[in-house]
């Protein structure tokens, strides 16, 4: 069983890249998902609105990098945050669905949005 921070044991390497590969599959979808929703939303631009191939690939990494950061999150903060920048659902809307205070909500959009901001940072030159 791999820990955090230890390798794998010995005599169990099949079991160890398995879950790499795994992970690394999950990955890939998760990228072309991402991918395929961006390029879908850069469709209804006009064409001299488009961003450049260089600024596609650059906005795409951010987002795939923002998505991995969110994913790290726990459940709830990472769906509110979603409702709230996806769905545009206002706060309360959001506590309704999840079960939970609004006082709660506006915590883990706060979590959110620090991770986005935390992923912001790190890109800068």
């Amino acid at each position: 069983m791999l820990v955090r921070g230890r390798l794998p044991d010995r005599d169990q390497p099949r079991r160890h890249l398995t879950r790499i590969a795994k992970g690394l599959m999950i990955d890939l979808f998760r990228r072309r998902r991402i991918e395929a929703a961006y390029l879908e939303a850069l469709r209804d631009l006009p064409e001299p609105e488009a961003p450049s191939e260089e600024v596609r690939a650059q906005v795409i990494e951010t987002l795939v990098e923002i998505d991995a950061l969110l994913h790290r999150l726990p459940d709830k903060p990472r769906r509110a945050f979603l409702m709230s920048r996806l769905e545009g659902l206002s706060y309360a809307a959001i506590a309704e669905r999840l079960g939970v205070s609004v006082s709660s909500v506006e915590k883990y959009i706060a979590r959110g949005l620090a991770v986005c901001l935390r992923a912001a940072l790190e890109r800068r030159p």
